[in-house]
C-alpha cells in the first residue's frame, strides 16, 4: 500500500511571543547599539544592581533564544544577522544610544570584585602580602603554610610574616588557594556582564571581542606613546612632541661647542711657543 503523507499542522505562535519579538525589533530600530553580554555566573542581586546603575544609559532585556533570533531576523538589517551565532541561553541584550565600545566600557566599570572559586582562571598574578590577619591559631596555620605563607602568632591572631604569589595569571586557581583567599577576604575575581559582541547601527557593523578595560587600555596606550616618542627621537623625526627636545639638545650642544672654542682660543698653541723660543734664541745670539 502507498504511504500516506501526514499533514503537518503549523502551530500558532502565541500572542505574547509575537509581542515580545515586536518590542525587541522596535528597540533595535531605535537604538544605535545592540550588545550581547554573557550572564553566566552572575547572581540575581548583582544583575539588578547593575541594571539600576545603568538606568538612563542602557536598557537590558533577557529573553529566550528563539525570541531574540526572530527579532534579529525581523529587524530588516542584514548586518544584524551576524549577532545570531552569539545568542545563547545565558545572555542579555543591551540597547543604548552610545557606541558599542562606550557601552562595553560601562559594563566593565560596573563589575564588582568577588571571591575566587577552585578552577577559576586568575586574571592577574595573585600575591598575598605580609601583614596581620583576623584568623586565630589552629587549622589555619597549616592552611596558610600550605600555600607558601610563613605565619606567626601576634596578639592572639595570625600574622603573615612572609607573603607569596599563590596563583599566576592565566592559570586555574587551586582549591586550597581559593580557600585561603576566602579566609583572608581577598577578592581577586570580578563578576558582572561580559560583553561578547555588538552591532553599531551607525557603521552597520558587528564587533566581536569588545570587552573594554579602561585601566589596562590607558596603561597600554602610555607604553605605546613612550615607544613611539623614543623612535621619533632616535630617527630625528620632527613633530610637535619632539621638536622641543631637539631644540633643547641643540642649545646644549651649542654651549658645549662654545666652551670648547673659548678654551682653545685662550691657550697658546705649541707652534706659537716654538716661534717665541726661536726668536729669543736669535736675539741672544746677536
Amino acid at each position: 500500500m502507498p504511504k500516506v503523507k501526514k499533514k503537518i499542522e503549523k502551530r500558532e505562535v502565541p500572542e505574547y511571543k509575537k509581542k515580545a519579538v515586536k518590542d525587541l525589533i522596535d528597540k533595535i530600530k531605535k537604538s544605535r547599539s545592540v550588545l550581547i553580554a554573557s550572564t553566566l555566573g552572575l547572581p540575581g542581586s548583582q544583575f539588578h544592581a547593575i541594571k539600576k546603575k545603568l538606568r538612563g544609559k542602557a536598557e537590558i532585556k533577557v529573553v529566550k533564544k528563539s525570541i531574540a533570533i526572530r527579532a534579529l531576523d525581523g529587524s530588516g538589517e542584514q548586518a544584524l544577522h551576524g549577532l545570531k551565532e552569539y545568542v545563547t541561553s545565558d545572555v542579555a541584550l543591551f540597547f543604548a544610544d552610545c557606541d558599542p565600545f562606550e557601552l562595553s566600557a560601562l559594563l566593565t566599570d560596573n563589575q564588582s570584585p568577588t571571591k575566587a572559586r577552585a578552577g577559576d582562571i586568575a586574571l592577574e598574578d595573585i600575591t598575598i602580602e605580609p601583614g596581620p590577619t583576623d584568623l586565630v591559631p589552629g587549622p589555619a596555620i597549616s592552611e596558610l603554610s600550605g600555600v607558601g605563607l610563613k605565619v606567626a602568632v601576634e596578639g592572639g591572631k595570625l600574622a603573615i610574616k612572609q607573603g607569596n604569589t599563590v596563583a599566576r595569571k592565566g592559570e586555574p586557581i587551586k582549591e586550597n588557594v581559593a580557600s585561603v583567599l576566602a579566609k583572608l577576604n581577598v577578592l581577586p575575581m570580578t563578576v558582572g556582564f561580559e560583553a561578547i559582541s555588538a552591532y553599531d547601527s551607525k557603521d552597520k557593523k558587528v564587533y566581536v571581542g569588545i570587552k573594554i578595560d579602561k585601566k589596562k587600555t590607558v596603561e597600554k596606550l602610555k607604553s605605546l606613546i613612550g615607544k613611539a616618542l623614543n623612535f621619533a627621537i632616535n630617527t630625528k623625526y620632527p613633530t610637535k612632541q619632539t621638536i622641543g627636545y631637539f631644540i633643547s639638545r641643540a642649545v646644549m650642544e651649542e654651549k658645549a661647542i662654545k666652551v670648547l672654542i673659548d678654551s682653545k682660543q685662550n691657550s697658546p698653541t705649541p707652534a706659537t711657543e716654538n716661534v717665541q723660543t726661536n726668536d729669543t734664541n736669535t736675539m741672544e745670539g746677536k
